[in-house]
Formats: structure tokens, C-alpha cells, sequence
């Protein structure tokens, strides 16, 4: 395996990813909060199970930070779904758009974590190109999403997040933007991620759900343990600056193992299935939302989470971190 410097500094450019880096507390800097953004919307549109968080155009996706910040989010994770797909070629366009347009508005008052996969660009859904065979494109799909990681990044991204889980796409991304002048951009990587039951609401949202088949041939199989902890390290291997599980709690039992053995950061990303069990519950009225959310942010700290992917981020500071 190839292995890349590390930059120790990446992590320390600027004040808000500092405090998300610091481990001797717990607050809303460690929060980090989703965003939808979709070419074809005009109106927020709520995402079903996942109370207050919406799919949003440019224009509403302004406001929603806007609001998030005066909350006290300085941290934004970006899923972008375009009007068209394809399963060859991709337009970028209205990807820059989003970017530019939430930077230029908000500029260093936060910090513009983006999403990088091909499944809400793709026609068909999944997260790489296929040959003729219908085999996976390793090559090819490496490529596209090393020069999709570098558009974003062009367009102003704080932060690349890949999260396709193709082999070597941590190395390939970092390669290319080392090679355009951007060493300095982190990449936090998707570097455990199951196939797992509980993205629905995600898929609707960022209209990515596959249009044949699973996933399960690229993502991870929640039985494997030590394949879990091998991915981790590999991204850690090729670059990764920060790493990450998913789906958060049901990834529990990893977090320290993989810090130990990357001595990396790794967070936890609360996903859309765990968030809307509790969301749904509450309108049952079977469960307190905010009390749960907190012992469920409270427990993935404790089994030492750096950060926390949640949508309910805006939540945190009234809730008193």
C-alpha cells in the first residue's frame, strides 16, 4: 500500500476545525449538520421521518444555515442531487453553484464539509461505474470521483468527504489535490461504512437510492469485524485525515479500536434510519426526542467519537452543549 505524508496542519487552518479537533470537551463544535440540496426544488420539501430536516434549493439552503449558525453549527456536511443523471458523464455545474453561492454567503463563519460519491449522479443509483459486464469500473469510477472531490474543492469545499467506499479512492483523491495546490484540504473519510438497513429517509432525500440491486458488493458487511477495522486503516494509510463509522451506533464497538490503530480522529455518524427511530417514537409518544438524542450523542462520545454526524445538530446548543 502506498502511503502519503501527513499534514499534521491540515487539521489546524482554521479556529472552527480546531475546536471540532479538541478533546478535552464536549459542545456543539463537535456537531456536525447534514444539508440537502437538490436541483429540482423549489420549495423546502420535509424529509419523511426526519423532523425539521429538509431538502432545500440554494436559496433555502442559505436561510436553513443562516439559522443553523445563530444556533451555534459552525459544521455543515452537503449532499447535492442534480436535476439530471447519468451513468458516463457528469455536469458539475449546479454542484459549484451550491458551493460557491454557501461560501461566498457565509465564508469563514463555517465550515463546508462535502459529500463525495457518484450514487446522486448516477442514473442508476450506485456509487461507481460499471463496465459492460455490469462489474464494477474500479479505474474509471476512481477518476470521476477524484475529479468530482476536486471541482468541489475548486468551488470552495472546506472539506472532502468521500464516502463511496471504493478501494483506493482515499489515495486517488489525495493525489489529485495535492497535484492542484489544494494540500491543504482535509479528507474525512466514509472509512467504515456498512451496508446497512437503516438509510431509507437518507435515500429519498438525496434521491440515490440504487435502481437494481444493493450496495453489498462495496460497502461493508455489518458480520466483519476485522474487515471493518481493516478499511479504516487503509484510509488512514492513504491520507485520511479524519475517519468515520456509519451507521453510528450500531458501529459502537469500533470507534476506539480504529483511533488505537490509525492514531486518527474518528467520528460517528448518526444516520437517517437511527435519527428517524427516535423522531418517529416521539410522535408516539413513546420517548422524550431530546433526552434520547442526548444519551445517544453522550454514548458515541464516550466510546470516543471526535465528532458527531446528527441531523439534529441544531439542537445541540439549547440543549445545553
Amino acid at each position: 500500500m502506498e502511503r502519503v505524508e501527513k499534514k499534521l496542519h491540515r487539521l489546524k487552518s482554521n479556529q472552527i476545525l480546531r475546536d471540532l479537533c479538541s478533546e478535552t470537551n464536549f459542545s456543539v463544535s463537535h456537531f456536525v449538520q447534514p444539508v440537502f440540496v437538490n436541483e429540482s426544488i423549489i420549495n423546502n420539501e420535509e424529509i419523511l421521518g426526519l423532523k425539521d430536516n429538509f431538502v432545500m434549493s440554494i436559496e433555502g439552503s442559505i436561510k436553513q444555515i443562516d439559522s443553523d449558525i445563530a444556533k451555534g453549527v459552525r459544521n455543515f456536511l452537503l449532499f447535492i442531487s442534480p436535476q439530471k443523471k447519468s451513468s458516463k458523464s457528469f455536469n458539475l455545474g449546479f454542484h459549484q453553484k451550491v458551493i460557491s453561492s454557501i461560501k461566498e454567503e457565509f465564508k469563514d463563519d463555517i465550515n463546508l464539509w462535502t459529500d463525495v460519491c457518484l450514487c446522486s449522479l448516477t442514473d442508476h443509483g450506485h456509487c461507481c461505474l460499471f463496465d459492460n459486464n455490469q462489474s464494477i469500473d474500479l479505474d474509471n469510477t476512481l477518476k470521476e470521483i477524484s475529479n468530482i472531490a476536486l471541482s468541489y474543492a475548486e468551488a470552495g469545499s472546506d472539506i472532502i468527504a468521500p464516502s463511496d467506499m471504493m478501494d483506493g479512492r482515499t489515495l486517488s483523491i489525495r493525489k489529485t489535490l495535492d497535484n492542484k495546490k489544494f494540500s491543504m484540504k482535509p479528507i474525512v473519510s466514509y472509512s467504515t461504512k456498512f451496508s446497512s438497513n437503516f438509510y431509507g429517509p437518507f435515500r429519498e432525500a438525496a434521491s440515490s437510492a440504487p435502481s437494481f440491486g444493493d450496495r453489498k458488493q462495496y460497502q461493508l458487511d455489518y458480520r466483519s469485524k476485522s474487515e471493518a477495522i481493516r478499511a479504516s486503516i487503509r484510509c488512514a494509510e492513504e491520507g485520511a485525515d479524519m475517519l468515520m463509522v456509519k451507521p453510528g451506533l450500531t458501529s459502537i464497538d469500533l470507534i476506539n479500536e480504529i483511533r488505537e490503530k490509525t492514531n486518527l480522529m474518528v467520528g460517528s455518524y448518526q444516520v437517517s434510519g437511527e435519527y428517524a427511530g427516535l423522531c418517529l417514537s416521539e410522535e408516539k409518544g413513546l420517548l422524550n426526542l431530546n433526552e434520547s438524542l442526548k444519551e445517544t450523542w453522550h454514548v458515541m462520545r464516550r466510546a470516543g467519537a471526535q465528532y458527531i454526524i446528527t441531523y439534529g445538530a441544531r439542537l445541540a446548543k439549547e440543549m445545553g452543549f
